[in-house]
């Protein structure tokens, strides 16, 4: 049966393969981009590095197949991915000149973490991603996993969190307004940046 635990260093190989395993539209992004480290390195390693105890895993007994990461400050986690994360980055992944392929812009997604600074921070200073492999969805597990961290938010007195998700990503986009996310004016017409009080009940 899965259970849902805090991370440990030892998770990191598992936590960066169900992002990558989910990185299509909730599909496998393996050999898509330039590195199958690509995503991950963005959207994952991060969050576990910097804020280990914001991040709970779905543990089937036989390795971790779902994650919600999470920061409770994104201003501040900017300024840390930039001063400590984005040296390795560049590091890894070099610059394209246009034009540019898919995977060439999300390296430049890697290079920009100030695009997370979106107007609504004083009232969702908070986002998190969440990936489950498809066999650990419908379960319920997502939404016990937005519960937990809501009540480690609420704790340290966060007022709401945010999330983007693809418009293309129907079934995500469903499950989020099921759990009360609504749509942010910073996200545009085609609401790419979903937020929720801490104190909603999900």
């Amino acid at each position: 049966m899965a259970v849902i635990r805090t991370y440990r260093p030892t998770d990191r190989a598992d936590v960066a393969d169900v992002c990558l395993r989910t990185g299509k539209l909730g599909g496998d992004a393996t050999g898509l981009h330039v590195s199958d480290d690509l995503l991950p390195d963005i959207y994952a390693l991060p969050y576990v590095e910097f804020e280990p105890d914001l991040a709970f895993l779905v543990d089937t007994g036989e390795r971790v197949a779902g994650y919600l990461v999470a920061t409770a400050d994104t201003r501040a986690f900017v300024q840390r991915y930039r001063a400590e994360w984005l040296p390795g980055f560049a590091h890894r992944y070099t610059r394209a000149q246009p034009p540019m392929t898919a995977s060439d812009q999300f390296v430049e997604v890697g290079y920009d973490p100030e695009r997370m600074l979106i107007p609504e921070l004083d009232e969702y200073p908070a986002h998190l991603h969440i990936d489950l492999l498809p066999e650990l969805q419908g379960q319920g597990l997502g939404r016990t996993l937005i519960r937990r961290l809501l009540g480690e938010l609420r704790e340290r007195g966060v007022p709401g969190v945010h999330l983007g998700v693809s418009p293309q990503n129907l079934p995500a986009r469903g499950f989020y307004a099921a759990l009360g996310f609504q749509p942010l004016p910073s996200g545009g017409t085609a609401g790419g940046l979903l937020g929720l009080p801490t104190d909603a009940v999900v």
